[in-house]
């Protein structure tokens, strides 16, 4: 039967924050630390989940992070490294000693070993891996062959396999055998051929269900899908969302079984993706909590420099226009308005596209309907804003020629808005660049030109 909380004396339950750091025991670690009391620290930390120590250790700084390393080499193990952000664990990997590290990953599973040893200096990762223990390394250096961001570098090399003429008995007989052999957390035994070539799978959970007599062969369900080890690991990460996947064999060129994907590694991948295509719209790079203020600057000045040419070509545009807006100062007024809402209604537009994109929503099948939407989208939306402008205009401005140049403005730009926000997206893609990087600086280009070359192309056509 389920608890529930007991509501306090004003009626309430009292909230529990599940997951949050604990900032008084952040306190405590980091008075331990000053203090140089490794038996403290060590006890601090001891009765911790390795996600919570990862996460007290994500809140110290650099210096302090280092001097808690080398207090207590011997509770840094595996689990705390796989579960520490990749700056802070090439931190903490750079205070520990090869033996050290090979001790560490030594009982981790595969995927979780090879996320450790990516993080390490190449001379370092050589030495870390001749201190490992050799089955663990020439699976490590297997999977280190193949191109980062695939599944072969994901991958878990420990896998349950049976062949498609046992019973449940002689699958549940095996697996109690193989004791410690066993991958830590698996969902599916996967049935292969004489050739080893995966033919089937069957649910643990079905299994369990099962006669011992019942043979595999009537239990397996056929593959749902078959992931080649060079794919990368985003495509993945899309079947094992489309097809509701808990796992997947991955096979060779051949066919053969080779390895398995989990679903917990995907759901990293896929927040890992979605991270990265968020920080990439705004056009930065993720900063952590231990990069300094020059990391900060290197990672965003080169985009705010191209951000800034964009800008010199917009006002180029404008000084096209300077006698218009010697004569008609309210132009200058009235101006930005039209290239704000512009840039707004195509940033509308590009992240949608994007994320259509990115969730294989959008394809070359209905293009065409979602652009012609998004056009008339914009269009609609330029009408609506129009009128309110016009309004305003007329009010602010008693100036009812002025009203009606702003309002076919405000219609012409974010009518283009909603267009060039999903097609210059669609456009980078089809050239192999990746959209959420680098459109934001051409939609708000377009945005920023088209708008106030039709405000101020038009004032000088009706009113001068």
């Amino acid at each position: 039967m389920a608890e529930t909380l007991e509501p306090d004396s004003e009626g309430e339950a009292d909230a529990v924050n599940y997951g949050e750091v604990d900032t008084e025991l952040v306190e405590r670690v980091v008075e331990a630390v000053a203090e140089e009391d490794a038996a403290a620290l060590a006890a601090l930390v001891d009765d911790l989940h390795p996600a919570d120590i990862a996460d007290i250790f994500e809140q110290l700084s650099n210096d302090q992070l280092r001097e808690a390393v080398d207090l207590i080499p011997g509770r840094i193990d595996g689990d705390v490294l796989a579960e520490l952000e990749g700056d802070t664990r090439a931190l903490v990997l750079d205070e520990l000693a090869p033996h050290e590290v090979a001790r560490a990953i030594a009982g981790l599973d595969t995927d979780d070993a090879i996320e450790v040893v990516e993080d390490l200096e190449p001379e370092v990762r050589g030495e870390v891996l001749a201190a490992a223990p050799r089955a663990l390394r020439v699976q490590l250096e297997r999977s280190l062959a193949f191109d980062e961001d695939t599944v072969g570098r994901l991958m878990q090399r420990d896998f349950v396999a049976a062949p498609d003429f046992w019973t449940v008995g002689d699958a549940i007989d095996h697996m109690r055998q193989a004791g410690e052999r066993l991958p830590e957390l698996f969902f599916e035994l996967y049935i292969v051929g004489p050739d080893f070539k995966p033919v089937g799978e069957v649910p643990v959970s079905r299994l369990m269900r099962e006669p011992r007599e019942t043979n595999l062969s009537d239990l397996m369900l056929a593959p749902r899908a078959l992931i080649p080890p060079e794919m990368d690991q985003e495509e993945a990460a899309y079947l094992f969302e489309k097809y509701h996947l808990i796992s997947a064999p991955v096979v060779d060129d051949s066919g053969r079984l080779t390895g398995m994907l989990t679903v917990d590694d995907m759901i990293d991948v896929i927040q890992e993706e979605n991270k990265e295509d968020l920080l990439a719209l705004a056009g930065v790079t993720e900063t952590g909590l231990s990069h300094t203020v020059l990391d900060a600057v290197r990672s965003r000045a080169p985009w705010l420099l191209v951000n800034l040419g964009t800008a010199i070509v917009a006002s180029l545009v404008i000084a096209q226009f300077d006698s218009a807006i010697e004569a008609i100062v309210s132009l200058a007024v009235l101006m930005p308005i039209v290239a704000s809402m512009g840039g707004n209604a195509g940033t509308q537009s590009l992240t949608v596209a994007v994320r259509a994109i990115a969730s294989r929503e959008l394809t070359s099948a209905n293009a065409r309907r979602i652009v012609l939407r998004e056009t008339l989208t914009g269009l609609a939306n330029g009408l609506i804003f129009a009128v309110v402008m016009g309004i305003v205009t007329i009010v602010w401005f008693d100036f009812a020629e002025l009203a009606l140049v702003i309002a076919v403005a405000m219609v012409i730009n974010l009518a283009c808005a909603g267009l060039s926000g999903i097609l210059v997206p669609l456009a980078l893609k089809k050239f192999g660049a990746d959209p959420a990087v680098s459109s934001s600086v051409f939609v708000t280009t377009v945005t920023d030109v088209i708008g106030f070359l039709a405000f101020l192309g038009l004032a000088t056509m009706v009113l001068l």
